[in-house]
């Protein structure tokens, strides 16, 4: 099942062209009752609606390092600190864009615009302190993530062991475009992803690649506590802009368009706008 939110902060499920209107007020409100809903009676044509960020959490736990891959292309570039695995931190939720929504490129903070596809998980129920064995229990659905970094930035925070503003500035968390549920995605321990810019291949791996499984990951972060409709990313694969041996030639700019896709949940497109494009001077 896919589940997706559209025009205006409706919740709905997604039945071929059509979107079946459900009768609730937010998507975490849909998981908080879990999952157990009716339908308002109408339903609009897919391609006649704007589809929205699927959810916005309680709480975004963003995790790095998940793939053996990212950490080894960032040997190569002298990377500031090693990406190995267990690297969390939250995200902005208030930087949360939906698909087709435009990433503003703040030129007075950064030069080094990139990009991270990664998998995201959405928990289904409220717990904490639960084994990998117990995790699936919790797993509600999936959606694709674009973890947009500043480079520069980046590499200035980590002088101190973390980051997270490099992150979190306003417009960088597009995630979408609806949230699929685990019946429909099946292993995602083999989904086939890619992102690309302006049509080139620019990040194409599998999440077999992972280091650590999803059901590991969601178990170890479960001390700090879950509420149901919270998104916890999954790390991204080789391929970003900034590990890179010419990076300067692969970061974003203003009219670069990005499609992030994963396969069995779909694609997330977002154009890249300048500054004085979306705000004025």
């Amino acid at each position: 099942m896919k589940l997706a939110t559209f025009s205006g902060g409706k919740v709905g499920r997604i039945e071929g062209d059509r979107v079946v209107q459900l009768d609730v007020a937010t998507m975490r409100q849909y998981f908080e009752r879990g999952g157990d809903v009716e339908e308002t009676g109408a339903d609009y044509g897919l391609s006649e609606v704007k589809i929205e960020a699927p959810i916005i959490p309680k709480k975004f736990f963003h995790t790095a390092g998940n793939y053996k891959e990212h950490h080894e292309e960032s040997l190569r570039v002298n990377w500031s600190h090693p990406v190995l695995p267990w690297i969390v931190f939250f995200q902005n939720i208030d930087a949360i864009i939906g698909p087709d929504d435009p990433i503003v490129y703040p030129h007075q903070l950064t030069s080094e615009l990139d990009y991270e596809l990664e998998l995201a998980v959405v928990i289904g129920k409220s717990g904490k302190f639960f084994s990998a064995e117990e995790a699936d229990e919790y797993i509600a659905g999936y959606l694709i993530f674009n973890d947009m970094t500043a480079r520069d930035i980046q590499r200035r925070e980590m002088k101190s062991g973390v980051f997270s503003f490099c992150k979190g500035i306003d417009t960088f968390c597009p995630i979408g475009p609806w949230i699929v549920t685990p019946d429909e995605v099946g292993d995602p321990h083999s989904l086939n992803v890619e992102l690309r810019v302006n049509g080139e291949r620019r990040q194409v791996s599998n999440t077999g690649n992972m280091s650590v499984t999803i059901q590991e990951i969601v178990s170890h972060y479960s001390p700090m506590g879950y509420s149901a409709g919270d998104v916890l990313s999954t790390g991204t694969v080789s391929g970003v802009a900034g590990f890179s041996l010419d990076a300067e030639s692969l970061y974003l700019k203003p009219g670069d368009v990005m499609e992030a896709e994963i396969e069995r949940i779909g694609v997330l497109r977002n154009p890249i706008v300048s500054w004085d494009d979306a705000h004025g001077s």
